[in-house]
């Protein structure tokens, strides 16, 4: 197992280096990792997985009901809500399946819903039902006046997208991936081979995936394509605390529109509910800052959809960058001539469609040259389960009795103890920041942001990475 920050990078060619290690990173190295044979890098500029847009979205799994029918993207979508479904069952991801209600407010938005029906008909998923405004209340009794209808999606979930992108990381590097972290590709050249310019010195791959996220374009030109153009669009978002949880039961869609599916409230597999995202197109790729102008925008949508909702008290806000790219679909593409597959325009989709896409450029990878060898199934992945429905460790009076670290609370908003800390710490891959240890154990993410436990966890976080 090799998982690099530091140093200079191996000189001996691999078979593959993808470059990104977001969900779609992660998930393309597991794939890859399922074939021994081949010797592959996944090269990320931050020092942890998962630190893009992976780790800044609604945390929804799709079932792809709203997709372009026909589309690469309603494809994979709709392949992956059932391959992570199943994965997440055996891998400690935290799945609830809420089901989603997209709400009508005025007679266009009414007359629209048949028609989105059919779309989900369409795309396979044949379980929707149109609800009057008596059945919709009797089922979001909190739901803001003014409602005239909805499209119930049953299939439609949330889940946890931290745990996902660990999980695919892990299973890769157990299985013989090299993880190099704080390694940004600065340039990228092609002679029979690539040779990879970044922050640690040159890297050498016979076969080139571009997983670049936000940045994707860009790898792509240097390797003489102009396909596509990355817009950063920002989402930003209020997560309210879990007394709010109470207030809603489905996820509550708008519908959608052409800048994307609009402001949701949804709860989240936490125990908190999540109000947002905005739609801003920007120029700058790091603008993940929040403003005042973008969070009263918020209020005032969430005040119609759920009123009480913004009476609650909010525990943090968040923005991440999706990847729009004026197109309505993916833009994976294979250059045989380079040995290179692009992977590019991938939104808020690709988390559920991220085991799919895996399987679609494993094969073009194999169309373009590579010869992947024998298939083996990677050693299984049980991470912890960090869903407010699962029983917590420290209410585990077997766990507790046998390792008195897990009724050790440190984070108690979030009921997190020394032993989750610690196993946080020894994992395969571990936290580089205390950010990192939060998005494996939920310590400093309750109601007071670390406010008290901050010292005590930070000191373990200090201890853990200095043994």
């Amino acid at each position: 197992m090799t998982v690099t920050a530091t140093g200079p990078l191996p000189r001996t060619p691999y078979d593959v280096a993808i470059v990104g290690a977001g969900v779609v990173g992660c998930a393309i190295a597991r794939e890859l990792a399922r074939h021994p044979r081949l010797r592959v890098a996944l090269v990320e500029a931050q020092d942890d997985v998962g630190q893009g847009t992976s780790k800044a979205n609604t945390a929804i799994l799709h079932t792809g009901f709203d997709a372009t029918p026909g589309t690469l993207e309603a494809r994979l979508v709709r392949e992956g809500h059932t391959l992570l479904g199943a994965y997440a069952a055996r891998s400690g991801i935290p799945v609830e399946r809420v089901g989603a209600l997209l709400v009508a407010w005025d007679g266009e938005q009414l007359a629209a819903l048949p028609r989105l029906a059919r779309k989900a008909e369409d795309n396979g998923c044949h379980d929707t039902a149109l609800l009057g405004p008596e059945e919709l209340y009797a089922r979001e009794p909190h739901l803001g006046p003014g409602a005239l209808g909805a499209l119930h999606v049953p299939g439609e979930s949330v889940i946890c997208p931290w745990t996902t992108t660990l999980a695919y990381a892990t299973q890769a590097v157990r299985a013989g991936t090299d993880l190099h972290l704080n390694t940004a590709v600065r340039d990228v050249g092609w002679d029979g081979g690539h040779r990879l310019t970044t922050s640690r010195g040159t890297l050498y791959a016979r076969h080139l995936v571009n997983a670049a996220g936000l940045h994707a374009d860009t790898l792509d030109r240097a390797l003489g394509h102009d396909d596509f153009t990355v817009t950063p669009r920002r989402g930003q978002l209020l997560v309210y605390d879990k007394f709010a949880r109470p207030l809603v039961r489905h996820i509550l869609l708008p519908v959608p529109t052409a800048l994307g599916k609009g402001v949701l409230v949804a709860p989240t597999v936490y125990g908190n509910v999540l109000l947002g995202p905005t739609a801003e197109d920007l120029h700058d790729k790091h603008a993940t800052e929040s403003t005042a102008k973008g969070l009263a925008a918020l209020r005032e949508k969430g005040r119609r959809v759920l009123p009480a909702l913004v009476e609650e008290e909010v525990t943090a806000v968040y923005a991440g960058l999706r990847a729009a790219t004026g197109h309505e679909d993916y833009r994976i593409t294979a250059h045989p001539g380079q040995a290179y597959v692009t992977v590019g325009g991938i939104r808020s989709t690709g988390l559920t469609a991220s085991m799919a896409i895996a399987a679609h450029v494993t094969g073009l990878l194999a169309g373009a040259g590579l010869d992947p060898g024998p298939v083996r199934e990677v050693e299984p992945v049980a991470l912890p389960d960090l869903g407010e429905a699962a029983p917590r460790p420290c209410l585990q009076a077997g766990l507790v009795a046998a390792d008195p670290e897990y009724g050790t609370l440190v984070c108690h908003c979030e009921r997190v103890s020394r032993g989750e800390i610690r196993d946080a710490l020894a994992g395969t891959i571990p936290p580089r920041s205390p950010e990192g240890l939060r998005r494996r154990t939920r310590a400093l993410a309750g109601r007071c942001q670390g406010f008290y436990c901050g010292p005590a966890v930070r000191e373990l976080f200090e201890r853990g990475t200095r043994s």
